[in-house]
């Protein structure tokens, strides 16, 4: 089993202020430097980026190695001794996030030491340049002063600043010497039988396959991408409804597949399979939760929408340094591609309700190397018109 330590800090200017978070994963064999992560968080409390900053280093950890244990070393007496179970969880804010953080490996595979200020200095350094980037108007994409990078390599402090801050220009002219980008054109699976039933079909439900109404789908979609010819890549969900689509168009265009777990759709947890109308039935006070805040996971051990993204944020970035300057073709679900569309638009969370998201459906994004995104496409439905 691998052993990583996690280091995590969070911070904000007023409390409630301006706050943001940094994280990085270390192999504790090693010394690497396995993935950083930073993120500018609005007008929170310290404790809220706090838990934020833990919520994305375990997330990263568990995206370089799921199946390894974790040492997470924190400055913050508060969330150390509260996910150590020796205080109690109080505010209404962190329960939810510490609940999240409890689930992202299994018990007992994860702990926690307090650690001196001092001793948090890379983590601290990521979550100031996150704040300072979003304060100066900096903060591209997701608001990211720094991606998680995947592989990245062992730095010294300041080489880690340097890699990690980023000072994105935003303009016309901001990507003309950026050379080619790495170009996500984003295909959503076709139809399932529940597709058509508007039922939660998350990565823990039944995992459908595609209805003959979904397979004929994916060969217009196909049809339209032999077309056009810019697809270097296929990369897919690992579900079976995307696995199936990602086979068909693969097959016409002649390509493999290569499945990417980071691409999977939400967990939805018991809601997986009711509709809408039912879950307002069954679950009345947490359906009014989650629609509140992106924190609050869907009943009964589901995946929020905060933890969606700091997952999908990974396996773009992972995913943009594999495919620079390339085109691939990401065949995933509706919450993985609103939330990348979300993400380099720099819109709020609740953005994601405020999409149409169509079966088979084409958008596009394109990443340039100065950490800027282009949206070129969103909802393209034309292929499937007769």
């Amino acid at each position: 089993m691998r052993e990583f330590i996690v280091e995590a800090d969070g911070g904000s200017r007023g409390n409630p202020g301006p706050a943001g978070y940094g994280a990085l994963v270390i192999d504790a064999a090693t010394g690497e430097t396995l993935a950083e992560a930073a993120e500018y968080l609005g007008t929170v409390t310290n404790n809220v980026a706090e838990y934020r900053g833990l919520l994305a280093g375990l997330l990263a950890a568990r995206e370089a190695d799921p199946a390894a244990s974790v040492h997470v070393r924190m400055d913050s007496k508060l969330v150390v001794e509260q996910m150590s179970g020796r205080w109690k969880i109080k505010h209404a804010d962190l329960k939810p996030l510490a609940a999240q953080a409890a689930r992202v490996f299994p018990p007992g595979r994860v702990t926690y030491e307090w650690i001196p200020r001092e001793q948090n200095k890379r983590a601290d350094r990521l979550a100031n340049g996150a704040m300072d980037a979003g304060a100066g108007g900096k903060a591209a994409a997701d608001t990211r002063a720094a991606r998680a990078v995947a592989g990245a390599e062992t730095a010294t402090d300041e080489t880690t600043a340097a890699r990690t801050v980023t000072a994105a220009t935003v303009g016309w002219g901001a990507a003309a010497d950026m050379g080619a980008p790495a170009t996500f054109v984003l295909l959503r699976h076709g139809e399932t039988p529940l597709t058509p039933q508007k039922r939660f079909s998350g990565s823990g439900g039944t995992d459908p396959s595609l209805s003959d109404v979904g397979r004929d789908q994916a060969e217009r979609a196909a049809a339209l991408l032999a077309r056009r010819g810019t697809i270097q890549a296929v990369v897919s969900s690992p579900l079976a409804r995307t696995r199936e689509t990602a086979a068909i168009v693969a097959a016409r265009l002649n390509l493999d597949v290569t499945v990417e777990d980071g691409l999977r759709e939400t967990d939805f947890g018991a809601w997986e399979g009711l509709t809408f109308a039912e879950v307002r039935d069954r679950h009345p006070d947490d359906l009014n939760a989650w629609l509140a805040s992106p924190d609050v996971a869907p009943t009964g051990g589901g995946e929020s929408f905060t933890a969606t993204a700091a997952r999908i944020a990974a396996t773009r970035d992972k995913l943009i340094a594999a495919y620079a300057g390339r085109t691939a073709l990401l065949v995933t679900h509706v919450t993985p591609i609103k939330t990348l569309i979300r993400l380099a638009l720099n819109a709020p969370p609740e953005s994601l309700f405020r999409m149409e998201l169509s079966a088979a459906s084409l958008s596009a994004v394109a990443y340039y190397a100065d950490g800027n995104a282009s949206v070129r496409l969103l909802n393209d439905t034309s292929h499937l018109r007769p």
